[in-house]
């Protein structure tokens, strides 16, 4: 999957940041039980999650804030 930029991200409205980071949030839970269970061939797809989910939060968090 390729890396998402952050305008993109900016674009999308509340409702749909908020379905996006859901979304993030399990499948970073799923690559994490994954690796766990030694599941996980792409090991860096775990850190692509952790800093698009940080992304995400980043765009939230500026729009409440103006």
């Amino acid at each position: 999957m390729s890396q998402v930029k952050f305008k993109e991200i900016a674009e999308l409205t509340d409702k749909e940041l908020n379905n996006r980071l859901r979304d993030l949030k399990q499948e970073a839970l799923n690559l994490r039980l994954q690796q766990a269970t030694g599941q996980l061939e792409n090991t860096a797809r775990r850190r692509s999650v952790r800093r698009e989910i940080a992304r995400v939060q980043t765009a939230i968090s500026q729009k409440s804030n103006g």
